[in-house]
């Protein structure tokens, strides 16, 4: 057994099928029906504990294809049925016994409805999660002291230690096609201006220096942003969270990515520095998910924590211009401050349908934009692919 303690004193058991331990972490809530696995591996979770909405979780396993970074992020999971015995195709591993083997904490049998709507209704909280104290009491007060996440730097817990070249691709059903540009790996066609006509094959070398060179900075990038960026024929080349504007520029980028994370975007005053360096170069930028906001403090604009946060994969976003609504996948729990930006020279592009928070924004002087929400949904609906596709033609000079 095992017991979840939060901060208010509220009290939850359940069965351990994960790792044993002890944990102090914050507590959130996922309403996604998929993609367990890629969740986990999410590095923008580092420091949370993972309440699944969904009744069952484990059911495929694991494989060693879906995640999205090298380990697991969260500090626990929590779930009303964890399957110890899946049935997929691809499954190599129980969900537990993964679990077990990276040292995370996973409480199944929860009543996670109720445990849910105590969130909704107080909003995200520290709690305690014990496999070994069966003090409730003690473990209240453990929550209670623990200093939390507002603040905090955790990027540096999940950015890489050097820089990397990534090449993965996603898988061939998901490519895309922008104008008479073939941006995918496998086949990259120039402008027929370059080439005398669109048929035309160029030589691998002049192929090689036609993609783009796209760096992404790595404040707990998920794979699949990187395999997007090369699915659209970019060369991608990833830093760690700490390097300077002048180090990148040294590596001429046509674009820069400013990728998700974890924690409070006001724990990273030198992201934001650098950014506000780059944004003077008026390269193409794109930012997702934290570097949305870290782009808006670098513009001198305010981030504030939401009630409860945004996590799971069926979040609606309006865009303001067309009407058109996407369904978008959502990982965070900080936003930006609408009123905080200067409207003269930044516009708000996309606002959330739900409570109304900034999810899209652009900078009308530079070929400069983000988006609150995961375009490259691993796990989720894939309605906001087409931001990459808009990226990379900045890229391109176009």
């Amino acid at each position: 057994m095992a017991i979840l303690a939060l901060e208010d004193g509220t009290i939850f058991h359940g069965e351990s099928l994960g790792a044993e331990g002890e944990i102090c972490a914050e507590v959130v809530f996922n309403t996604s029906l998929t993609g367990y696995q890629e969740i986990i591996t999410d590095p923008s979770y580092r420091g949370q504990m993972i309440v699944f909405t969904c009744t069952h979780i484990g059911n495929v396993g694991v494989n060693a294809q879906d995640n999205e970074s090298p380990r697991a992020q969260c500090a626990a999971i929590i779930a009303r049925d964890i399957t110890t015995t899946p049935s997929n195709w691809r499954a190599q591993k129980s969900l537990p016994e993964w679990l077990r083997e990276r040292n995370v904490i996973a409480l199944s049998g929860v009543d996670t409805r109720a445990l849910t709507r105590h969130l909704r209704e107080r909003g995200v909280m520290k709690g305690a999660i014990s496999t070994q104290d069966d003090d409730a009491a003690r473990l209240v007060e453990k929550a209670r002291v623990w200093e939390g996440l507002d603040g905090r730097d955790l990027v540096r817990e999940v950015t890489c230690d050097e820089a990397y070249v990534w090449d993965e691709a996603t898988l061939a059903e998901f490519e895309y096609k922008t104008d008479d540009r073939r941006l995918m790996t496998e086949d990259v066609r120039p402008p027929s201006s370059v080439v005398g006509r669109p048929s035309s094959v160029p030589s691998a070398s002049l192929r090689a220096s036609l993609r783009p060179h796209i760096v992404v900075y790595d404040f707990g990038v998920k794979h699949n942003i990187l395999r997007r960026l090369v699915s659209y024929g970019c060369r991608v080349t990833v830093v760690p969270a700490t390097t300077s504007a002048r180090d990148v520029l040294a590596l001429d980028p046509a674009g820069i990515v400013l990728s998700n994370g974890p924690g409070d975007p006001a724990g990273l005053p030198y992201a934001v520095e650098t950014i506000r360096e780059l944004l003077a170069h008026k390269i193409p930028m794109f930012g997702i998910c934290l570097g949305h906001q870290l782009l808006g403090l670098a513009l001198g604009g305010r981030t504030y924590k939401l009630k409860f946060g945004h996590h799971g994969g069926n979040h609606p976003v309006l865009h303001l211009a067309t009407g058109r609504v996407a369904i978008t996948a959502q990982n965070h729990n900080y936003a930006v401050d609408a009123d905080s930006l200067d409207s003269a020279r930044v516009e708000i592009t996309e606002r959330s349908l739900n409570d109304g928070c900034v999810e899209a924004m652009r900078l009308k002087d530079a070929p400069v934009f983000s988006v609150q929400y995961h375009p490259e949904a691993s796990p989720g609906p894939h309605d906001a692919d087409d931001w990459f596709k808009q990226f990379v033609q900045f890229a391109f000079g176009g």
